[in-house]
C-alpha cells in the first residue's frame, strides 16, 4: 500500500476521532490502528513520521508516536 493512501487513512480516523477532543482522539487513533491495521501498514506508516510525517494532520501524528513507543516495550 502506498504512503498516501496509508496517510489519507490515518488521517480519516483521526477525522473520526477529532470530535471526542484531543485527550481521547489520540489514543483513539492509536488503538484503532494498533488493532486493525496490518503490521507492515503500521511499519510503513510509522517509517514515514521518521521521515518527517508530511501530510499528517498533528494529531494522528501524535497517536503514531505514542503506538511506537507501545509497540517497541517489552
Amino acid at each position: 500500500m502506498s504512503p498516501d493512501r496509508l496517510i489519507y487513512m490515518a488521517n480519516q480516523i483521526g477525522k473520526f476521532f477529532q470530535s471526542q477532543g484531543h485527550d481521547k482522539a489520540v489514543p483513539g487513533i492509536a488503538e484503532h490502528i494498533r488493532k486493525f491495521w496490518d503490521p507492515r501498514m503500521r511499519t510503513k506508516i510509522l517509517a514515514h513520521l521518521d521521515a518527517g510525517g508530511t501530510g499528517l494532520d498533528p494529531e494522528v501524528r501524535e497517536a503514531l508516536a505514542t503506538l511506537r513507543s507501545v509497540e517497541t516495550q517489552p
